[in-house]
């Protein structure tokens, strides 16, 4: 039975105990040997195939080249046999931590894997990078990285149903660091204590700003989650060779929660499993369909509905506006409430565009769908009747939309909402939609048939034939590799797609 941890602030004359701070808390359920059940198991291969799916998609993409370029200008530590990094052959190798950093960007730079929304907002596939690289360079076998995984998503995935961070404009992979250090914690079998100080210290190295997703988004955008990956690493690193970390992280008079989040007087209760219970929390997660911010998922999905039902929608001169009612984090983040210009400029970059609804409900309404590549071209964006449908297009935050996104009961949980039409003629248009089509709740919900078939066609025109049915024998019996199979649990671009990038050079 799942375990609340109430948590708040305390004096330092209260002397909080080691094994009542949260930091502990998370450490003790990653330090549990629980069993990882079979469903459990069956999404992790998903995800891990997912991950590869959008990573291969972004191989030449210039922040993923960038860091790999920044991965391979180190060598491989020598505690260890390193470990791959995405696109480059399997005998070629890093260290860990910079593993993680190149492999983490490559998933996170195309805004197209999955998905946990609740208090905060997170991306729990970012978990797989760094624990995937330490297991390779240790030498874990695929048992262990199963239950790693577990670990992280239920860490991460229990701190965003508690704690908002994005309220105090802090970004959301302050959740990530700590559920990295955890899963890799579990991946290496640390104590408790051990594992507590790299939560910490993780914690601690990755709060920083939502700045990162506001106005026009940068490439940083790819590079949050790896870095917080990367810094899980030396967390780890550190609490092995018996160093400590700021302590309470969360509860001290001085820490997160007292001048980042709530403040002195807040409380939070977090959801954590029992000894002994299985962390499940991966199923409630969601993949993407498309590649663009989740809170767009079935908004796309329902422009491609309209799109078949009323194509005269597509030209600008038919359409009066288009009001989206929606959810407060949809009208704020990714809609006109953010009072972002960015979001209606046609040479905003890509990042921003991701994160504009009226762009990607304008193109989505005229094309019938979405590509991860076409749909952000420069061209695309400037198509004067895209621009003109654009600009048309607003949103507005509607209170049963947002109650619905923030509901504990996942059969009313939604992301969607109610768009308005109004034509030149005087008529008007309306349509709803709760959740995205590949939704477990959705019109054609992801099941392993899709993930298989997302990895095929982001993968085919990077990857040789033979290289794409390698990955996928190898990640469908993720539980049962070897340590030698979990070193080549890697994607190995076709000869010449890597050297027509430019590497760029830095300091290192």
């Amino acid at each position: 039975m799942t375990v609340i941890h109430h948590v708040r602030v305390h004096r330092s004359e209260e002397n909080l105990a080691r094994e009542d701070q949260l930091a502990h808390r998370i450490a003790e359920v990653a330090a549990d040997p629980v069993a990882v059940e079979s469903d459990v198991v069956e999404m992790i291969i998903n995800r891990v195939i997912d991950n590869a799916a959008v990573a291969a998609a972004s191989l030449t993409r210039g922040p993923v080249t960038a860091a790999r370029a920044q991965a391979l200008d180190h060598p491989v530590s020598r505690g260890g046999a390193g470990a791959t990094v995405f696109g480059e052959p399997n005998t070629v190798h890093t260290s860990p931590e910079w593993a993680a950093w190149a492999n983490g960007v490559a998933v996170r730079e195309l805004d197209y894997h999955d998905t946990f929304l609740a208090a905060e907002y997170s991306h729990p596939g970012d978990n797989i990078p760094p624990i995937v690289a330490v297991a390779q360079h240790v030498g874990a076998d695929g048992a262990a990285l199963v239950r790693a995984i577990a670990t992280g998503y239920e860490i991460q995935m229990d701190l965003v149903r508690a704690i908002s961070l994005h309220k105090h404009k802090i970004d959301h992979v302050a959740h990530l660091g700590p559920s990295a250090a955890a899963g890799i914690g579990t991946l290496l079998g640390l104590d408790a204590d051990t594992i507590a100080q790299a939560v910490a210290q993780a914690l601690h190295t990755t709060t920083a700003t939502r700045q990162s997703r506001k106005g026009e988004i940068s490439t940083w955008k790819a590079h949050a989650p790896a870095f917080a990956g990367k810094m899980a690493v030396e967390a780890v690193d550190r609490a092995m060779r018996g160093q400590t970390s700021p302590s309470p992280i969360y509860e001290g008079e001085d820490g997160v929660i007292a001048w980042m989040l709530d403040g002195k007087d807040a409380a939070y209760d977090v959801p954590l499993p029992a000894p002994g219970e299985p962390k499940r929390a991966i199923l409630d997660s969601y993949t993407k369909e498309h590649s663009a911010e989740y809170q767009a998922q079935a908004w796309i999905d329902l422009a491609r509905k309209l799109h078949g039902a009323h194509p005269e929608l597509a030209d600008p001169a038919t359409v009066e506006s288009i009001v989206l009612h929606t959810s407060h984090h949809t009208h704020y983040v990714i809609g006109s409430g953010a009072n972002d210009p960015q979001k209606y400029d046609p040479t905003a970059s890509r990042e921003t565009l991701d994160h504009s609804i009226p762009y990607i409900f304008a193109v989505a309404l005229q094309d019938g769908g979405w590509h991860h590549v076409d749909s952000y071209l420069p061209a695309r964006a400037a198509r004067e009747d895209t621009v003109a449908l654009w600009h048309k297009i607003t949103t507005a935050e509607d209170a049963e939309w947002t109650r619905r996104y923030h509901s504990e009961d996942p059969d009313e949980k939604a992301f969607g909402g109610r768009v308005e039409i109004r034509l030149s003629d005087g008529s008007t248009i309306v349509d709803e939609i709760a959740v995205a089509d590949a939704h477990p709740l959705g019109a054609r919900p992801f099941a392993r048939a899709d993930y298989v078939r997302k990895f095929r066609l982001l993968a085919e025109p990077v990857l040789e034939p033979a290289e794409i049915e390698r990955f996928l024998a190898l990640a469908e019996r993720l539980p049962e590799l070897t340590v030698d199979e979990v070193r080549a649990l890697n994607i190995v671009a076709r000869a010449g797609v890597l050297a027509a990038v430019a590497s760029p050079k830095g300091l290192f």
